[in-house]
């Protein structure tokens, strides 16, 4: 599937002499989440620096050789981005460092505040100027805010202000703070270094990237701290209050499958949704095929449920980046022929079964059957790993609209006819659910069911902010 937008990745380091260097790496590891822009603060105890730019990290850190020398320091955060609110736009590269009356913190964020909007007038209305237009900057605004940096948990109080899914690592001059909402809806993990460094990471690929132990998840409303003394650790919600709702998309597209999340394997889930799927949707064929890449671990557990051989009917190019990237759809078609090459000696003649993990559009999977069937497939059979995608999502995955979404106004029959496949196969909900460990009422499901476990009441899109600001400024003349 190569119509999901990302979100991002964040990274954080406490107390190691190449700490930016691992930091580097860590990104480097995270980069499927995000690759419009990539940067990394670090600090030396009294004094933040950081560097930002657009791209993916080798580039940005190449086209800037000497920056990570620039940056040595023993404390660092870092992120990769997309866009989920605010444009791909240098001034909207994270993490975001600010300064208030506390003195210096940058920002890393994964996921996306519901409230961004409400606040953000809020605080124009009292003064505030803002330097960009995504909701991460909103954050240290509130921290600045004097009645809040009075209180005895500053950072704490903040976050109850915050509305929506937030994975958030904070570099002071002294320490990090690692945050998750209290939902849990991204994934947040805390490692620990060979030489004893403790660290943070949105997926356990960027543990293993440095060589750090996983130590556990950072737990829905918990703050790590992360300092001279170790780690410690507090909670702004109240434990038990809200019931959590991890993205389990994440299992499904976003995170690598060699990570582990939410306390389980991503490639054994996937795995799973593959075995279910051929329970639920069985059907006679030579071969299984993946679209690669996240579609290949379910593809695995179809074959080894059906008992029909697996076989590569598609190549990746590993030198075309996500297609979702390019601006237009007739870019984003010419990208997928790049991307995704058919071995025609492998599906020519055959009945082939096709599995990826979701459908969104629709665009770019026509064309891959299309491809398919040029090759000389004699049939080809979907099977989605993911129920129909019928709802946008707020909580910082950049979905398409309602209206934009193939199964909102298509019956499965119409979306087969629309592919051009000879049958067509989504799993069930109650089946995909059944493939994690936990509860299935600890998942959202909002993107298949539309119940969205934090109300979203009024919610703009992710350019609405630069949109009010040109509003602002056309009123001014």
């Amino acid at each position: 599937m190569s119509e999901i937008k990302e979100e991002c990745g964040v990274f954080g380091i406490f107390g190691d002499s190449e700490a930016v260097q691992k930091t580097y790496f860590g990104l480097h590891s995270l980069q499927h989440r995000g690759q419009e822009s990539a940067g990394i603060a670090s600090s030396d105890g009294e004094y933040i620096s950081c560097f930002t730019g657009m791209g993916q990290v080798g580039r940005v850190f190449r086209a800037n050789r000497g920056m990570l020398k620039k940056l040595t320091n023993p404390i660092a955060i870092g992120h990769v981005r997309y866009s989920t609110t605010g444009s791909s736009n240098p001034v909207n590269a994270q993490p975001f460092l600010g300064e208030y009356s506390r003195g210096q913190v940058a920002v890393a964020h994964n996921g996306n505040l519901i409230n961004a909007s409400l606040l953000r007038d809020e605080y124009e209305a009292y003064g505030h100027i803002f330097k960009s237009t995504n909701d991460t900057e909103i954050i240290v605004h509130l921290m600045a805010k004097p009645s809040h940096v009075t209180k005895p948990d500053p950072l704490g109080h903040v976050l109850n202000h915050l509305q929506g899914a937030f994975s958030l690592v904070f570099l002071f001059p002294d320490r990090i703070e690692a945050t998750r909402d209290p939902y849990g809806i991204r994934p947040l993990c805390l490692g620990k270094t060979a030489n004893g460094s403790y660290c943070v990471a949105s997926e356990t690929c960027a543990l293993d990237a440095i060589e750090a132990e996983y130590v556990r998840d950072v737990e829905p409303g918990e703050i790590i701290t992360l300092d001279k003394d170790g780690f410690s650790s507090r909670y702004f919600v109240k434990q038990g209050i809200v019931k959590p709702a991890h993205c389990i998309f994440e299992h499904v597209y976003f995170s690598k499958q060699s990570s582990k999340i939410f306390g389980e394997s991503v490639h054994e889930v996937r795995k799973r949704s593959g075995s279910q799927l051929a329970k639920e949707y069985p059907v006679e064929a030579d071969i299984v095929t993946p679209v690669p890449d996240s579609g290949t671990s379910a593809a695995i557990g179809y074959a080894n449920e059906s008992g029909i051989p697996f076989d590569m009917g598609f190549v990746r190019s590993h030198y075309i980046g996500r297609t979702f990237l390019a601006p237009t759809q007739d870019l984003r078609d010419m990208a997928v022929k790049m991307k995704l090459s058919v071995v025609s000696e492998s599906v020519r003649g055959k009945r082939v079964v096709v599995v990826d993990d979701s459908i969104v559009r629709g665009t770019t999977t026509k064309g891959k059957i299309k491809s398919l069937k040029k090759a000389g497939a004699k049939e080809v059979h979907m099977r989605v790993a993911c129920p129909p995608i019928v709802s946008p999502c707020f909580y910082g995955v950049d979905f398409p609209t309602k209206e934009e979404l193939i199964a909102n106004n298509r019956t499965v029959e119409e979306i087969r006819e629309y592919l051009g496949v000879d049958s067509l196969g989504y799993i069930s909900l109650e089946g995909l659910l059944a493939c994690a460990s936990k509860p299935a009422d600890n998942y959202c499901t909002a993107c298949w069911s539309g119940n969205y476990p934090i109300p979203v009441g009024t919610v703009v899109n992710k350019f609405s902010m630069e949109r009010h600001q040109m509003q602002l400024f056309e009123n001014l003349e």
